[in-house]
């Protein structure tokens, strides 16, 4: 009879990580096309008649923005719900709101076929993604961190950052192939639609799978002895700090994985082709480090293995940049930067979901951690294309993203020297 209820255990333990990480696939995967597409995306819908290409860029980019800055509203809003009643039925919700906003944006007419309304259109999906995203995080770590088996919270925490790099490695494929099988023509007449369309079925089996998640066991126990929640201010000040010991993961993770093709085009000179290369490659590397990263801080505590992460980017941001930047540089070695690069930004995606989620009880784990990312991210990555293209171009400095990194994760240095030895406080029970 032990063994029966300890194979259910498992069966829902794994069922939980499945269903949790497919809403961020999908999530990430969306976020990467759109930022792959980027310089496509700011001709069909952000130039009109006499608008040149890098305001039409930095326009797409602040679309970009806006919908990370609904990501703390929608985190608030539906981390909330989430803590009141229930992680399993907000989470099929904020699926669906995802998946149709992504789907719509496939079908969207563009600035030629209807004028200034086209990036209003664009603009206000941008919102509803931004919202979804804002609720999908903190539930997705909840569910995960909370079903994990004793001792292996980092682990499954880092599926919610595993499925991140596979979907914007998701997004970069299809970009990639499209880039291969169509003229520049058909890709940007209709061929970037596909990746967006994508998304239905996608979302489709992700709902799928959600409809079939238990509650949480930890949400189940809290809704049965009814605890008191924490002092508002004490959940402020762990949002605070939350967002401070991220913030190097969203800026750099956003730098070396999103914003680094239209850089690399704008800037460099590099071919679409290229640009997508030296992305899969860094979000190759990425994907690498995470998991490892997340059972390695069960074993040496996350404060060990984030602050590893974060310096080595402070150290490096520059020098990696400038192997980029080297026309007489090999294919090889520009590729071992970039991968290197990736590789960094795992370290602290690793272990940050269950470092996350251990500084919030169950009465507002979903509020606090999904705030806490919502806000770094909606700062230091939905900035980051920005904040980066537009200071190149004003001031004409080509190291400008590596600067961005390095300053941002000097910030979180600082931040998770907070964190307990160990990286664990009880809370995640």
């Amino acid at each position: 009879m032990k063994a029966t209820f300890q194979d259910q255990g498992t069966v829902r333990s794994r069922r939980a990580l499945v269903a949790g990480s497919v809403g961020n696939f999908i999530e990430w995967y969306e976020f990467g096309v759109y930022g792959y597409f980027a310089t496509i995306i700011a001709a069909r819908f952000f130039t009109p008649e006499g608008g040149s290409e890098v305001e039409a860029l930095v326009k797409t980019y602040a679309s970009f923005a806006l919908a990370f800055f609904f990501r703390p509203v929608g985190a608030a809003l539906f981390g909330r719900l989430g803590d009141r009643i229930g992680r399993r039925p907000v989470l099929i919700l904020v699926i669906g709101l995802m998946t149709g906003a992504t789907t719509l944006i496939g079908v969207l007419p563009t600035y030629e076929t209807v004028g200034a309304l086209a990036p209003w259109l664009l603009t206000f999906l941008r919102v509803l993604q931004g919202l979804s995203a804002g609720g999908e995080f903190g539930g997705a770590v909840a569910v995960m961190t909370e079903f994990a088996p004793p001792g292996r919270r980092g682990l499954y925490g880092s599926w919610q950052s595993f499925t991140v790099a596979l979907g914007l490695l998701g997004g970069a494929g299809a970009a990639a192939l499209l880039a291969t099988v169509l003229t520049e023509d058909q890709l940007g007449d209709w061929g970037w639609r596909l990746p967006f369309l994508l998304t239905l079925p996608l979302g489709l089996g992700a709902l799928w799978l959600r409809l079939r998640l238990d509650e949480t066991p930890a949400f189940r126990h809290e809704r049965e002895v009814a605890p008191e929640s924490p002092p508002v201010r004490e959940v402020v000040r762990a949002i605070a700090l939350g967002a401070g010991r991220i913030m190097g993961w969203a800026a750099a993770g956003y730098t070396f994985l999103v914003v680094l093709p239209a850089y690399l085009q704008s800037t460099l000179d590099a071919s679409f082709q290229q640009a997508l290369i030296a992305t899969v490659l860094a979000n190759l590397g990425f994907a690498v480090t995470i998991v490892p990263a997340g059972l390695l801080s069960d074993r040496v505590g996350r404060r060990a293995v984030m602050l590893t992460g974060a310096l080595l980017v402070v150290f490096l941001a520059v020098p990696l940049l400038n192997l980029l930047q080297d026309p007489g540089g090999s294919n090889a070695v520009k590729g071992a930067a970039v991968f290197g690069a990736g590789a960094v930004v795992g370290l602290m995606a690793g272990p940050g979901p269950a470092m996350l989620s251990e500084m919030f009880p169950t009465t507002v784990r979903y509020t606090g951690l999904g705030l806490a990312y919502a806000l770094s991210n909606a700062v230091f990555s939905g900035c980051a294309g920005l904040i980066i293209t537009e200071t190149i171009e004003r001031t004409g400095n080509v190291d400008i993203p590596a600067y961005y990194a390095a300053a941002t994760c000097a910030v979180s240095v600082l931040a998770l020297a907070t964190v307990p030895v160990k990286g664990v406080t009880g809370k995640a029970s």
